[in-house]
């Protein structure tokens, strides 16, 4: 009988989850293993139409909405850590912002990991994926918890530039794609290829992926654009599956040059 193992996902606002480590969490789960979710702010200083509110009544939304995401990706356990999203500037949220946390986050973290007992945390990569300050946050304190916490294994959710790019390139200029995805923009986003140590297929997944977006439907509208979250829940499944199929991750002490990457995330715990 195969070993099972806890994984603790660190986030910076709801639907980061779904996104970036979605078809993950939903595959680990539906392989018997435990999946906490641990979201740093409730996001209520994410664009969204005024019908969904604004400042706490729109982090309460957002927080009902993760729910309904964490239910459909399987999660056993949902954690808000109560900090508040700093905005894309990095200027919203005072003291208590989460780009502004320290060690009081790390130990925060920590103690959950220690209650859990993680065999595996997922954070983000160094350039927090796209810059967001939230993001490159859940990078430094993930790591320095993981650390307090003896944690064995951490794994920094990203996405392979290369694939993103070749997407963006053949996608920007068709009607109701967000200016987001100008190739330009996302030139030095994420990580290289070469960087990456594991490429997950979770296209079995994806129809657990497909509902945990649908459950952030505060984050479908707001601003002049159309969102891109609205865009890829639009998606045909077979489109849906080529494009979110897989996920990837860098495990530091795993990075040996041209070796292939793995397909299991707890591959170093075997």
């Amino acid at each position: 009988m195969s070993p099972t193992f806890t994984v603790v996902s660190l986030h910076a606002h709801p639907d980061d989850e779904t996104l970036l480590t979605g078809g993950t969490l939903a595959r680990a789960a539906a392989e018997g293993h435990r999946v906490v979710l641990v979201t740093a702010t409730a996001g209520e200083a994410g664009l969204a139409d005024a019908g969904y509110g604004t400042g706490a009544g729109l982090a309460q939304r957002r927080h009902v909405e993760l729910g309904g995401a964490a239910a459909a990706l399987g999660c056993h356990r949902v954690q808000l850590l109560g900090y508040a999203d700093s905005g894309i500037s990095g200027e919203a949220g005072g003291n208590r912002a989460f780009s502004r946390a320290d060690i009081d986050a790390a130990a925060a973290v920590a103690a959950l990991l220690i209650g859990e007992r993680a065999d595996v945390l997922t954070v983000y990569d160094a350039h927090g994926g796209y810059g967001h300050p939230d993001h490159v946050a859940v990078h430094r304190i993930g790591r320095r918890a993981a650390k307090l916490a003896g944690t064995p294994v951490v794994l920094e959710a990203t996405v392979d530039r290369t694939s993103l790019l070749r997407a963006a390139t053949a996608v920007h200029r068709l009607p109701g794609i967000p200016a987001d995805f100008a190739p330009e923009r996302l030139a030095d986003a994420y990580s290289a290829r070469a960087e990456i140590t594991h490429v997950i297929d979770v296209r079995r997944h994806c129809r657990a992926k497909r509902s945990a977006m649908r459950a952030h439907t505060s984050q479908f509208t707001g601003g002049a654009d159309r969102r891109a979250l609205a865009v890829f829940a639009a998606l045909p499944p077979p489109l849906f599956r080529a494009a979110f199929g897989r996920e990837w991750f860098i495990e530091r002490q795993r990075q040996q040059e041209g070796s292939t990457p793995t397909d299991d995330i707890f591959a170093s715990l075997r």
